[in-house]
């Protein structure tokens, strides 16, 4: 990660109780993650925090907007997400969990950063098709994906500019024939 934000809570000195914490992730905490589909956004999380003895139970919820891509028309589009979900962190050297919403910390950690949560958290609720509303995507786009003929009229294949087809269409148009 390049950017740090601090998304870290120290609760070593914290009594048994609730607490709640707020962050603001904007470009810079995407930019840090390695995902193109995901690197500018504005996102609130609420986060609550209740201390028990031998565990931690972290509540997150989230709502914003992050910028990603059109999958039609490949423009710049704002996607908004939101959600809740809770993290059980339990203290332990030797055990281990497969439940993706249990961690185990040393027993002698003192604090846990959540920017790994929080950005998978982001990066899941994003809706699986992201398409602009009917009419928004690049119309240039549209026209190239549409498989338009320069005059206007819709063809059912492409032609090279020295008017033939690309064989490999042709290879395909074969298979499918058969």
């Amino acid at each position: 990660m390049k950017a740090k934000y601090d998304t870290t809570i120290q609760f070593s000195g914290l009594k048994s109780g609730k607490y709640e914490f707020e962050y603001v992730l904007d470009g810079g905490f995407f930019e840090g993650f390695e995902n193109e589909e995901l690197q500018d956004g504005n996102v609130v999380f609420a986060v609550n925090l209740e201390k028990k003895e031998r565990l931690l139970m972290i509540n997150f919820a989230w709502k914003g907007t992050v910028k990603s891509t059109c999958d039609r028309c490949l423009g710049e589009l704002e996607v908004p997400v939101e959600g809740e979900q809770t993290l059980c962190v339990k203290f332990s050297d030797t055990e281990t969990s497969e439940d993706e919403n249990v961690v185990y910390l040393p027993e002698d950690a003192y604090q846990i950063d959540l920017s790994q949560w929080m950005y998978e958290f982001v990066a899941v609720s994003l809706p699986m098709q992201r398409v602009h509303p009917d009419g928004q995507c690049d119309p240039e786009m549209l026209k190239f994906i549409s498989n338009e003929n320069e005059d206007g009229s819709e063809g059912e294949e492409r032609e090279t500019q020295s008017g033939e087809t690309d064989p490999r269409w042709d290879a395909l148009k074969q298979l499918l024939e058969k």
